[in-house]
């Protein structure tokens, strides 16, 4: 897990998929969900689709739920207890982005959150972010959660467009950098995603250093 980065989102739907694809081909990461509820859109089929050789760089999840809902919940449905102590972990000598969830204190499973998941494995973690009323709420609540845990946070992803009074505000109260931004994609295709990630590449190199050549 010494390679490892989660990628954790201050709400749900926040665009922590999206974010993971772009960042994992700016930084030539690998991309795992542990675990996935429902199984008709599964994230990582999209980032798969997404990555330059997405194939070899796209980990199967750890646990497929069938519900497209918590997965506290859906686990319940089908039966399936959530132990993340028991995950066996992808192998590789890449980096390797863990996408989580939901938010940071959403369940896991009945008695955990994705935050307990974080922490367990301690994990660095980037925060994805988005700009709408209330936002700034979420994102410095997220950010007094990862540093209650002792959370190493490298920085906050924004993703869409910008609002300068928001993010100034982050920044300087939650003393956090804001490492990047991510548009919100008119076509969301493997070029889009490409181009995005090298306009980006240098600003997350400042705070992400992979384990290996780029």
């Amino acid at each position: 897990m010494n390679n490892s980065i989660a990628i954790a989102g201050i709400h749900t739907g926040i665009g922590k998929t999206i974010a993971s694809a772009v960042i994992a081909e700016a930084i030539g990461a690998d991309y795992w969900k542990p675990v996935q509820a429902g199984t008709e859109e599964r994230d990582a089929l999209t980032v798969k689709q997404l990555l330059m050789n997405g194939a070899e760089r796209v980990h199967p999840e750890a646990l497929i739920l069938t519900q497209p809902m918590s997965p506290h919940a859906a686990a319940d449905i089908d039966g399936v207890r959530v132990d993340f102590t028991a995950f066996k972990w992808p192998v590789t000598n890449k980096t390797l982005l863990v996408e989580t969830a939901g938010g940071l204190l959403s369940p896991m499973s009945a008695t955990t959150t994705m935050t307990d998941f974080i922490t367990h494995y301690q994990l660095p973690t980037i925060l994805i972010a988005q700009n709408y009323l209330g936002s700034i709420n979420h994102t410095l609540m997220s950010i007094e959660v990862l540093k209650s845990r002792g959370i190493q946070l490298l920085g906050i992803v924004m993703n869409g467009d910008e609002n300068k009074y928001s993010e100034s505000f982050i920044e300087q109260y939650g003393k956090v950098p804001i490492i990047a931004r991510i548009p919100q994609f008119g076509v969301l295709n493997n070029e889009a995603v490409r181009k995005c990630a090298a306009e980006i590449r240098q600003s997350l190199l400042g705070f992400v250093r992979p384990n290996y050549p780029i």
